[in-house]
């Protein structure tokens, strides 16, 4: 028996058992560290540390139960499940080298607002976006690309009936791009796949990747470098009347605890993830207040220009274009 693998998985029951403090814990952290050789930079081995705690007690959370198995800590301790089954991707940058602010549309990185009318097409706009916006960013020409060729071509998805933009993203790389939409312009309705449509010049990407669910500093990450496709519940009742109080219309004022003074909608966001829209931002308000810039498919009339900023809603499913 490797004893210097027991006395660590001994000693991390005892200091579970014992009720012993942080300071423990971070040296049988050290110690887990070194035999594994592991290096981590400071803030992110503070980072790692919590999830290392969360490890351990799962460890003698298990062993104490009377399973035909027992864990141990191994060189996957400090890492959360996704990591380690997925593959650890190392942190590029740690949050306070993001910028406090980004906004993509000063940057020239997002076209107008549209408005996807009586047709279910939100995930092919919110995939437009997060495309439209990292091409802009490698090649410095902004080009409106095409929903209508994803509702009439993309099988995977469902037209206007609905849609992933997981499907939509993979029927991008495989067919070689999406076209403009001026050569395939917008009808809000579905329609028969037009290859002669799809001729001229295509925007092409190398596929997507999903930012982990309900790590907020990993999609403040994506944010600060592009614009990210996102789902969100748009079908709560607060929701709808935030938006008609964006809009200047007359609601009972009880309900505008919703909207803070800065205008950020700070009600409840929901579980049902029913509608796909873009990250084209983020910031803070003079309050403190931290939001999401959101932009939207439902014409320049909806919240503030066709955007909303948003405080929360955002952790489930998002998409990054590579």
């Amino acid at each position: 028996m490797d004893m210097g693998k027991f006395f660590l998985v001994a000693l991390s029951l005892a200091l579970l058992l014992g009720g012993l403090g942080l300071e423990r814990l971070w040296d049988l952290y050290e110690r887990w560290r070194s035999q594994h050789t592991v290096s981590r930079e400071l803030q992110e081995k503070h980072n790692r540390f919590n999830v290392f705690k969360e490890n351990v007690k799962h460890v003698h959370k298990v062993n104490m139960l009377n399973k035909p198995y027992k864990l141990k800590l191994n060189k996957f301790a400090d890492m959360t499940n996704h990591e380690s089954t997925c593959g650890f991707m190392h942190e590029k940058a740690d949050s306070t080298s993001l910028p406090s602010s980004v906004d993509w549309r000063k940057q020239g990185a997002v076209t107008g607002i549209r408005d996807q009318g009586k047709c279910g097409s939100c995930w092919a706009f919110s995939t437009v976006v997060a495309v439209e916006g990292i091409n802009q960013i490698k090649t410095k020409k902004l080009v409106s690309l095409s929903e209508q060729e994803l509702v009439d071509c993309d099988t995977e998805n469902k037209g206007c009936d609905g849609g992933l933009m997981e499907n939509a993203f993979q029927f991008i790389k495989q067919t070689g791009g999406v076209t403009t939409e001026k050569d395939y312009p917008y009808q809000a309705r579905d329609g028969s796949c037009d290859s002669a449509k799809m001729n001229g010049p295509r925007v092409q990407i190398d596929g997507y990747e999903s930012v982990p669910q309900n790590d907020e500093n990993a999609l403040r990450k994506a944010a600060a470098n592009q614009p990210v496709s996102v789902a969100i519940d748009a079908g709560g009742k607060d929701f709808q009347i935030s938006i008609n109080l964006l809009r200047g219309n007359t609601v009972d004022p009880s309900l505008s605890i919703h909207i803070d003074a800065h205008g950020v909608y700070t009600g409840d966001c929901g579980k049902e993830l029913n509608h796909g829209v873009a990250i084209v931002g983020y910031g803070t308000t003079l309050d403190g207040t931290k939001y999401w810039i959101v932009k939207n498919s439902w014409g320049p009339e909806w919240g503030e220009k066709g955007y909303l900023r948003i405080q929360c809603g955002l952790m489930q499913k998002r998409d990054i274009v590579v």
